[in-house]
C-alpha cells in the first residue's frame, strides 16, 4: 500500500478505528469525536476547539489522535476518510474548511517510505507531499485558521551535516540523494508555514522528527523503513527457523529513533506553546524545531537489539553492496528540551511494545500482503 504518514505511515485518510466519535457525522461524512472522557471539558458557553488530524490513519497520526484523547480539555477532533476527502485536490480540501470551522491542524499526512520506495517512486514523493502541503495550508489560511503544526522529517538536513544537527543546518549543504525528492517536499512545507506566518501573521509552527517507530508502523518489506523492516524479516526468520538474515548496508550508519507517541507528545507540548514562546525561540525564517532523543545507534546495534526482542538466535549478516543511505543522522534537540519537552520511552522498551503490537495483529499489519 504506497499511501503513508510520516513518520513511515500511510496518508491515512480513512477511518481509524480507535477514534471515539460521537456518532454524528457532519455534511460529506467528515467524523468528529470528543478529545478525552468530558472530565476536562471546556466550561458552559465557553469556545470549544474544533481540532483537524490529517493524516489521522497513519502511525504519526494515529497517535497523535490517542493523545489528544487522552488529554482531555473538551475539543471536538475532526478527521476525515480518504475516500471523502483527497488532500491532493484543492477545490475538496478548501470545501472541507470552509464546512468545518477548524480551529487548530495537525499536519501528519504525507506520503513517505523506505530507501526502496523512495529511489523507485521519486516523481510520487515530491508531487503528492507538495500538493497536500499546499492545499491543506492555503485553505486553512483562507478559511481563517491561526494555529496549525507541519510535521516534517530529519531528511531535511545535509547528508553531510555536523552531528548533531542543528535547526541551523537547514540548507547548508546537498541532501541525501535516496530521498532528495521527499526532503525538497518537506523543506518547502517548512518555507510555506513560514512564509505564512511572515505575510499574514498566521501562526504555523514546525517540527522535525527523527525515525519513528511504533504501534501502526508500515512492515512492507521493501517500502517500509528501517526498525518494521528488520523486525518483520527476523520475525518471519525466527519462526521459519532461518540459519541467517540479510539486512542492507554495511551496518555502519548511525541513527536515532524516537517512538511514536512520543513524537506526538511532543508535536502537543509545541502546539500548546503561547505564541510568544515559540517564536522567540525561533527565527522568521528558521522557524522549524527538531523532535527527538538526542542519542543514536548504528544500524548494526539496532539489528542485534532488535534479535534479542523478537528472540532470533541466527547469524545477521550485511550486504555492503546494497546503499547505506546517510552515515549519521543525530537531531540536536536543545531547543526542545529548552521548551521543557523530552522523550519517555527508552528504545529497547520501545521495540519491545511494538513487537507485542505487531505479534497481536496477527496478518493485519499494514505491509502483510507482501
Amino acid at each position: 500500500m504506497p499511501w503513508m504518514s510520516p513518520g513511515k505511515a500511510e496518508l491515512g485518510m480513512g477511518a481509524h478505528s480507535g477514534l471515539a466519535t460521537t456518532g454524528r457525522h457532519a455534511a460529506g461524512g467528515y467524523a468528529h469525536g470528543p478529545a478525552g472522557d468530558g472530565s476536562g471539558a471546556a466550561a458552559p458557553g465557553s469556545h470549544v476547539p474544533r481540532i483537524y488530524v490529517a493524516g489521522h490513519q497513519g502511525m504519526v497520526g494515529s497517535a497523535l489522535v490517542r493523545h489528544l484523547q487522552a488529554r482531555g480539555g473538551g475539543a471536538t477532533l475532526l478527521t476525515a476518510a480518504r475516500a471523502q476527502l483527497d488532500l491532493r485536490d484543492p477545490a475538496a480540501v478548501r470545501a472541507f474548511f470552509a464546512a468545518q470551522a477548524v480551529d487548530e491542524v495537525y499536519l501528519a499526512a504525507a506520503r513517505v517510505g523506505g530507501i526502496h520506495a523512495n529511489q523507485t517512486r521519486p516523481a510520487d514523493f515530491l508531487y503528492e507531499n507538495l500538493m497536500i502541503q499546499c492545499n491543506v495550508i492555503q485553505a486553512a489560511h483562507e478559511a481563517g485558521v491561526q494555529k496549525l503544526l507541519f510535521l516534517g522529517s530529519s531528511c531535511i538536513y545535509p547528508r553531510l551535516a555536523a552531528q548533531p544537527m542543528a535547526e541551523s543546518a537547514l540548507l547548508t549543504g546537498s541532501l541525501e540523494p535516496t530521498n532528495e525528492p521527499y526532503a525538497v517536499a518537506k523543506i518547502a512545507g517548512i518555507k510555506l508555514c513560514e512564509s505564512y506566518h511572515r505575510q499574514h501573521g498566521r501562526d504555523y509552527r514546525s517540527v522535525m522528527p527523527t525515525n519513528l517507530y511504533g504501534p501502526g508502523d508500515n512492515f512492507h518489506p521493501r517500502d517500509s523503513h528501517v526498525i518494521p523492516a528488520l523486525m518483520r524479516r527476523l520475525h518471519e526468520a525466527r519462526m521459519q527457523g532461518l540459519a541467517q538474515v540479510a539486512v542492507w548496508g554495511s551496518g555502519r550508519p548511525r541513527r536515532e529513533f524516537l517512538h511514536v507517541d512520543d513524537m506526538a507528545a511532543a508535536c502537543v507540548h509545541v502546539m500548546d506553546l503561547p505564541a510568544d514562546t515559540y517564536w522567540g525561540m525561533v527565527q522568521p525564517m528558521l522557524s522549524h524545531i527538531n523532535i527527538g532523543t538526542g542519542t543514536d545507534v548504528s544500524i548494526a546495534a539496532l539489528a542485534t537489539l532488535l534479535a534479542e526482542v523478537v528472540g532470533y538466535r541466527g547469524k545477521i549478516h550485511f550486504d555492503p553492496t546494497q546503499p547505506d543511505g546517510t552515515p549519521r543522522k543525530l537531531l540536536d534537540v536543545g531547543r526542545l528540551q529548552a521548551l521543557g519537552w523530552r522523550p519517555q520511552i527508552p528504545l529497547r522498551t520501545g521495540l519491545a511494545q511494538t513487537y507485542a503490537w505487531f505479534q497481536a495483529q496477527g496478518d493485519a499489519y499494514r505491509g502483510a500482503e507482501q
